[in-house]
């Protein structure tokens, strides 16, 4: 049986999104990627330029970097698999919205409501998803609020995800790990 959700975690430079790759690929099917990044520039530009490489011509790709559940609505039952990469850039984009001062409880705010639109979108379409999203709790303390209350945002969207999860893994070093 094709698990509904699958959450891919690792690092930066892990091999995540190559795994996630792999495992929408075995569907071999019409496969629908997600990009949330924004770019930003030049070196952003270049980063997603070597993603776009990296996925089969065939693949559909939607830029998403916001509002997930609106940019879906006329899509249902048309692809095999959507992969999303990633909740992280996703969570990055609800805290770029909004205005140098925020604080905590807007950026918590936020960041929930970018979740909950994603849960939403996940919830309303049939076909399986596969997320990648990036593990950043394991580093050290960020120097300024805004990278603490990322840090915890991030953690606690990561947690939601896989408890929702049929499958989660953890990449590092480019070796995937079943942990769910």
């Amino acid at each position: 049986m094709t698990p509904k959700l699958t959450l891919v975690l690792g690092g930066a430079r892990s091999g995540k999104s190559t795994f996630a790759q792999q495992l929408a690929g075995k569907s071999n099917g019409k496969v629908l990627y997600i990009a949330t990044a924004r770019i930003l520039d030049d070196e952003m530009e270049r980063r997603v330029a070597l993603h776009r490489a990296s996925r089969p011509p065939s693949w559909t790709t939607l830029e998403l970097p916001e509002k997930i559940t609106t940019g879906l609505t006329d899509i249902q039952g048309v692809y095999d698999v959507i992969l999303l990469d990633c909740v992280t850039m996703l969570l990055n984009e609800s805290f770029l919205s909004l205005p140098e001062d925020a604080d905590e409880i807007e950026m918590t705010e936020s960041s929930e409501v970018a979740i909950e639109d994603l849960i939403s979108a996940i919830q309303l379409h049939s076909s399986p998803w596969i997320l990648v999203s990036n593990e950043v709790g394991m580093g050290i303390v960020p120097e300024t609020l805004m990278g603490r209350v990322f840090r915890d945002v991030q953690g606690r969207a990561n947690q939601r995800l896989a408890a929702m999860a049929d499958e989660v893994f953890f990449i590092t070093a480019g070796i995937p790990m079943k942990i769910k």
